[in-house]
Order: C-alpha cells, then sequence, then structure tokens
C-alpha cells in the first residue's frame, strides 16, 4: 500500500483520545438504553391499587375517571 507524499512518516492510527471518547459515547448511549429499558419495564409492571373516586359523571366542577378498571 502506497502512503501519500503529504502523510509519510505521520502516524494516521486514531489517538487514544479519540478512542477514549467513542468509548465513552457508548458507555453513555448504554446506560440511557438500560433507563429507557427499565422505565418501560416499570410501566408495564405495575399497576397501581384502585381508589374511591365519582362514578357519576362529573357535575359542577368535578371529576371522574374516564373509564374506570375497578
Amino acid at each position: 500500500m502506497t502512503v501519500p507524499g503529504h502523510l509519510k512518516g505521520v502516524d494516521t492510527r486514531p489517538s487514544d483520545t479519540r478512542r477514549m471518547m467513542v468509548a465513552v459515547a457508548f458507555v453513555l448511549i448504554g446506560v440511557l438504553l438500560a433507563a429507557n429499558a427499565h422505565l418501560v419495564y416499570v410501566a408495564f409492571s405495575s399497576q397501581p391499587d384502585c381508589i374511591t373516586h365519582l362514578q357519576d359523571a362529573g357535575e359542577n366542577g368535578t371529576y371522574r375517571a374516564a373509564k374506570s378498571a375497578c
């Protein structure tokens, strides 16, 4: 393989700093993916307990559950 004249004697391998930054970027992306996966897992695995609320249609500014699961 021939090396262009302006690169003769120049180390063209990635520097240690660049390798470290790429490794840090991969670790950060991994942490973000793990955190999002955990949030999805908790969202699907948890079910809140039923609470008492108005069963009738809301009147005069009162609220009720749109569709009760209890």
